[in-house]
C-alpha cells in the first residue's frame, strides 16, 4: 500500500514523465501484486484439499472470482508496464518496438493515425487469455510477452480446476 501511495503522490494520474524511480516503484507494485496473486491461489488449494476446514461452496465460488479477476488486472498491468517501454514510452512516442501485435498494429487503416495502445487495450489482452487460456486477437511478438501470458493461463486454469473439482465434489450425487 505503501508504494502505490508514493507513486499518486509523484505522479498524480499523469504519465509523461520519465522517471527511473517511478518506473521501478511501478514494477514492485506489480511484483507485490503478483505474489498476492500467487498467495492466493495458495490460500485457494488449501481451502479445497484441507479436510479439517470447510469451506462453502459460496465463499468458495466468491474467493475463486476474486482470484481470477486479480490475476486479470495484475497481467494487464505487467503486459501494459512492459510493452514498449511503458506507459511514460507509449506517452513520449518512444521508438522501442513493441511486445504485442494488436489488432489495429496489422490494420492501421482502420483507426486514427498515430494509434498507440492504451490500458484498456492490456485489460483486454488480459481477460481474453484467462478467459480462453490462450491468446484472441493479439500477437505476442517477445519471449517475455509469450512466457508472461502462458503464466496468467496456467493461474486462471489452476484456478478454474480448483474451483469447479470443489464444486464437484460438494453437490449432491
Amino acid at each position: 500500500m505503501a508504494v502505490l501511495i508514493v507513486l499518486i503522490v509523484r505522479d498524480p494520474g499523469r504519465i509523461d514523465r520519465r522517471s527511473r524511480t517511478q518506473r521501478r516503484a511501478t514494477i514492485v507494485l506489480i511484483v507485490i501484486m503478483t505474489v498476492g496473486t500467487l498467495g492466493g491461489l495458495v490460500v485457494l488449494l488449501v481451502d479445497i484439499v484441507d479436510s479439517t476446514y470447510m469451506v462453502g461452496p459460496t465463499v468458495l465460488l466468491g474467493r475463486g472470482a476474486a482470484l481470477w479477476v486479480t490475476n486479470v488486472l495484475v497481467f494487464s498491468l505487467w503486459f501494459w508496464e512492459l510493452d514498449r517501454g511503458g506507459a511514460t514510452e507509449l506517452a513520449a512516442a518512444s521508438p522501442i518496438p513493441p511486445s504485442f501485435g494488436f489488432p489495429e498494429d496489422a490494420m492501421p487503416e482502420l483507426v486514427a493515425d498515430g494509434w498507440m495502445p492504451r490500458y484498456p487495450d492490456y485489460l483486454y489482452l488480459s481477460f481474453t487469455n484467462a478467459t480462453a487460456f490462450s491468446p484472441t486477437d493479439t500477437l505476442q511478438v517477445r519471449m517475455w510477452a509469450k512466457m508472461t501470458m502462458m503464466a496468467e493461463a496456467v493461474i486462471s486454469l489452476i484456478t478454474a480446476i480448483l474451483v469447479i473439482a470443489r464444486a464437484i465434489n460438494v453437490l449432491p450425487g
